[in-house]
């Protein structure tokens, strides 16, 4: 295993990398929270681009939110992978009881995380190959999973 990396986070463009090098990272799942995605360029090409990637060489997506207003109206790409994989990705959106949550994070593969310590701030942090970090944002994501229900379901008239 290399060495753990943490690596500040202060700026949209360095969320941004930091995020790309996530996605680049992850190999078997992908685990994100946030409690509208606004921040996440999911909507990007090149995002879709390494999505689409990920998601083909069998990984898999979960996806938690309180509100998937945003995405519904800003990442058509978004939308259009998760009806062509509607297999390996899965949305949720949380139960209003926490809805006070507002953290925001990304897991890739349990040992990659990039989290943003407020949702109304880009400040953050990124770790890579380092279990210890993504530890703690493993446990909130499962029990975030576990208090949430399915939206984003793809129909057969698209969504």
């Amino acid at each position: 295993m290399t060495e753990p990396q943490l690596l500040p986070v202060t700026t949209h463009a360095e969320f941004d990398a930091r995020f790309r090098d996530c996605l680049a990272r992850a190999h078997v799942t992908l685990q994100l929270f946030d409690p509208d995605f606004a921040v996440f360029p999911l909507g990007d090409s090149g995002v879709d681009a390494a999505l689409r990637a990920f998601l083909h060489g069998s990984g898999t997506l979960q996806l938690a939110a309180h509100s998937t207003a945003h995405i519904e109206r800003h990442y058509p790409r978004f939308l259009r992978l998760l009806r062509d994989y509607s297999h390996r990705v899965e949305c949720r959106v949380t139960n209003s009881v926490l809805h006070q949550l507002t953290d925001s994070f990304c897991i890739a593969d349990g040992i990659h995380v990039l989290r943003r310590f407020h949702s109304d701030h880009i400040r953050g942090q990124a770790a890579f190959d380092a279990p210890g970090a993504a530890e703690i944002p493993k446990q909130r994501f499962a029990a975030i999973w576990a208090e949430s229900y399915v939206a984003l379901q793809p129909t057969a008239t698209g969504l």
